[in-house]
C-alpha cells in the first residue's frame, strides 16, 4: 500500500508531459537589393552561386561533373556535397558527416568543430581531408559515391594546425599540405606556415620528413597573417602553391607561388595578390568584401574558374547570410593566374563558363527564390541542420507533419535543442511555418527561431500562461544574458493551428503571427538584426530561420 501512494505522490508531483509540436509546413522566399541593379542575361550566372552560410569552398572535377563542398562547424549533418555539369546550377547530394558517430562535437560553440574541407579524387576514390577543430584534429573519410557514405574518420598522426588538403602528382605520389604553426616560435600574432608531407594512399597516413613551404606570406618583410587554405595544382610543368592571406574579414585574399619542385623553393607571383577586395572603396554600392580561400579549376575545355568565399554587408562590415561561394574566371597570363584585378569588384552577373549548360536545381541556391518544405518524404532535405550531434529521437516526419518532441534543451543552453533550422540565404527574406501545439504547462513551447548562435537569436512561440495560450517573442542578445533570452513581447495566441513568420530587411527583424483566418498580427514591432550578424556575434557562422519545441 505504501509504494502505491508513493507512486500516486510521484505521479502527482512530476511535471506533465510535453505534448509533441507539429509543424505541417515550412516556406521560405527572399532577394537582394542588389538583384534590381544586376540584372542578369540568359547566358549569365548570379554570384554568389551557393546564397548564405556556405563558406570555404573546395571544389573537384571528375570528368564532366564538378562537387563541391563546404565548412558547417558544428552544425549537423555536417560538409554538405554539391554536385553540378556547369558549374552554375548546384544540387546538394549529401553530407560528408551525416551519423553521429562520425564526429562528436559535444557543448562546442557553434564555430568550432568542423572547419575548411578540402575535397580531391584520385583513381576511383574521392577523398576528404578535414580539421575537426577541439574535437580530434585533422582527419580524412574517403568515398567512392561522394554522394556518400562517406568513411569514419581517419586521424592524421603528428598534423597539427588546419586546413589539410591532398595534391596527387603525376607519378602518383600523394601529398599533404596543411596549415601550421611555423618551424620558430611564431614573431607575432597570427604568424602560421605552410607544411607538406608525403601521403601513403593505403594507410592514409602522411609519412618521411615534413618541409616548410611558405613561412609567414607572400612578403614576410610585412608580417602577414594567417596564411591558410593551402591547394596544389600542377601547370604547365610548373607546381603553383595557392593560398589565403589576411585573415577572413575585410583583409583577406588569395596569393600564388610557384616552383618547379613539388617541395619548393615557391616563389611568389608578381601579382599578388591574385584575389582580393581590400583595395576598394568601402561605401561603394552592394558591396562584395572579403574574398579568399580560392580552389582553381580546370574544365574539360581547358578554361580556368575558381571558387571563393566572400560576404555581402548590408551596412560596413555587418552581414547576417554568413560566408558565400562565389565564382570568377580565372585567366593565365605570363605563367600566373589572375582573378580580379587591382580594383576590380566581384561581379554580381557574369557570362557563364563554355559549359552544356545544366537545368534549374530543385532547389534553388542563386538569385532570388522561394522554396517550400512540405514534409511528406521519408526524410528532410539535406540542407535542413541541427545545432551539435543529435542527442536521442526528438523529431520525426509523420503524416505530413515535421513533428518534434520539446526537451528542457533550449535555443541557449550550448546543447542539442530540438531546434531544425535552414540556412537565411538573402538580405531580404522571409520563413513561414504552421504549428500545432497544445502545451500542458508553463515553460512548454513550441515556435519559430531566427539564430546566429547559442548567444544571440530572436524567437516566437506558441506557450503557456496561466492556462492560456500565448504567443511570446524572446531574444537573447550576449552570453552573459540568460540562456533562455528575454521576452520582448506576448500576445493572446488564436484557438487551433498558428502561423508564424519572421522577416528581414537588411538589419531590421520583423515577427507576426496568425490564425485559422490568416491575418496577419505584428508582435515586437521592428527589431534590431545587426545582433544576429558575425560582427556583432563573432565566429564564422550566418544566420538560420528554423522551429524549435522546448520545455523548462
Amino acid at each position: 500500500m505504501k509504494t502505491l501512494i508513493a507512486a500516486a505522490l510521484i505521479a502527482l508531483a512530476a511535471p506533465a508531459a510535453a505534448q509533441e509540436a507539429h509543424f505541417a509546413w515550412f516556406d521560405y522566399s527572399g532577394s537582394n537589393p542588389a538583384d534590381a541593379a544586376h540584372p542578369a542575361g540568359p547566358n549569365d550566372y548570379r554570384n554568389p552561386i551557393l546564397s548564405g552560410f556556405y563558406p570555404d569552398p573546395s571544389i573537384v572535377r571528375v570528368g564532366e561533373d564538378y562537387y563541391l563542398v563546404n565548412s558547417t562547424f558544428t552544425w549537423f549533418p555536417g560538409l554538405p556535397i554539391f554536385h553540378s555539369r556547369d558549374l552554375v546550377h548546384w544540387t546538394q547530394i549529401g553530407n560528408a558527416i551525416d551519423r553521429p558517430g562520425q564526429l562528436d562535437f559535444g557543448r562546442l560553440g557553434l564555430s568550432r568543430g568542423v572547419f575548411a574541407p578540402a575535397i580531391s579524387w584520385h583513381d576511383g576514390l574521392f577523398y576528404l581531408t578535414n580539421t575537426c577543430v577541439d574535437c580530434g584534429g585533422n582527419y580524412v573519410i574517403t568515398a567512392r559515391d561522394p554522394a556518400g557514405p562517406w568513411s569514419d574518420p581517419v586521424w592524421l598522426r603528428d598534423i597539427g594546425g588546419i586546413d589539410p588538403s591532398l595534391f596527387f602528382d603525376d607519378d602518383g605520389r600523394a601529398w599533404l599540405l596543411n596549415n601550421d604553426d611555423p618551424p620558430e616560435t611564431p614573431r607575432y600574432s597570427g604568424h602560421r606556415a605552410i607544411w607538406i608531407q608525403e601521403f601513403d594512399t593505403r594507410t592514409l597516413q602522411p609519412f618521411g620528413p615534413r618541409r616548410v613551404l611558405l613561412d609567414g606570406g607572400v612578403d614576410p618583410s610585412t608580417n602577414p597573417i594567417w596564411i591558410e587554405g593551402p591547394h596544389i595544382l600542377k601547370v604547365d610543368g610548373w607546381y603553383y602553391l595557392i593560398c589565403a592571406e589576411g585573415g577572413t574579414a575585410v583583409n583577406h585574399s588569395q596569393v600564388a607561388l610557384r616552383s618547379r619542385n613539388v617541395t619548393g623553393p615557391y616563389v611568389p607571383g608578381p601579382n599578388n595578390p591574385i584575389l582580393t577586395q581590400r583595395d576598394l572603396p568601402p561605401d561603394r554600392p552592394f558591396p562584395i568584401t572579403s574574398a579568399g580561400h580560392a580552389q582553381l579549376v580546370q574544365t574539360q575545355n581547358g578554361d580556368w574558374w575558381a571558387t571563393f568565399l566572400a560576404v555581402r554587408p548590408y551596412a560596413d562590415d555587418f552581414y547576417n547570410t554568413g560566408r558565400e561561394t562565389f565564382l570568377m574566371p580565372v585567366e593565365w597570363r605570363d605563367g600566373w593566374p589572375h582573378i580580379t584585378e587591382p580594383g576590380e569588384a566581384v561581379p554580381y552577373v557574369h557570362a557563364r563558363p563554355d559549359l552544356p549548360s545544366g537545368s534549374a536545381p530543385p532547389v534553388p541556391t542563386a538569385g532570388p527564390f522561394h522554396v517550400r518544405d512540405q514534409f511528406d518524404g521519408r526524410a528532410l532535405p539535406p540542407y535542413w541542420m541541427m545545432m551539435r550531434n543529435p542527442r536521442g529521437d526528438w523529431y520525426r516526419l509523420a503524416g505530413g507533419d515535421l513533428v518534434l518532441q520539446p526537451r528542457a534543451v533550449g535555443l541557449g543552453d550550448n546543447g542539442n535543442p530540438s531546434f531544425l533550422a535552414r540556412r537565411q540565404q538573402h538580405l531580404d527574406a522571409t520563413a513561414e511555418t504552421e504549428v500545432t501545439f497544445q502545451p500542458s504547462r508553463d515553460g512548454q513551447e513550441a515556435g519559430l527561431a531566427a539564430l546566429q548562435n547559442d548567444d544571440y537569436w530572436y524567437a516566437v512561440a506558441v506557450g503557456l500562461e496561466n492556462g492560456r495560450r500565448v504567443l511570446r517573442l524572446r531574444s537573447r542578445t550576449g552570453p552573459d544574458t540568460p540562456p533562455d533570452g528575454a521576452i520582448l513581447a506576448t500576445a493572446p495566441a488564436p484557438d487551433g493551428p498558428v502561423r508564424l513568420r519572421v522577416s528581414s530587411e537588411g538589419a531590421t527583424y520583423r515577427f507576426a503571427f496568425a490564425g485559422r483566418d490568416g491575418q496577419w498580427h505584428p508582435i515586437g514591432g521592428d527589431l534590431d538584426g545587426s545582433m544576429l550578424s558575425t560582427h556583432v556575434a563573432g565566429g564564422f557562422v550566418g544566420a538560420v530561420f528554423g522551429i524549435y519545441a522546448v520545455t523548462r
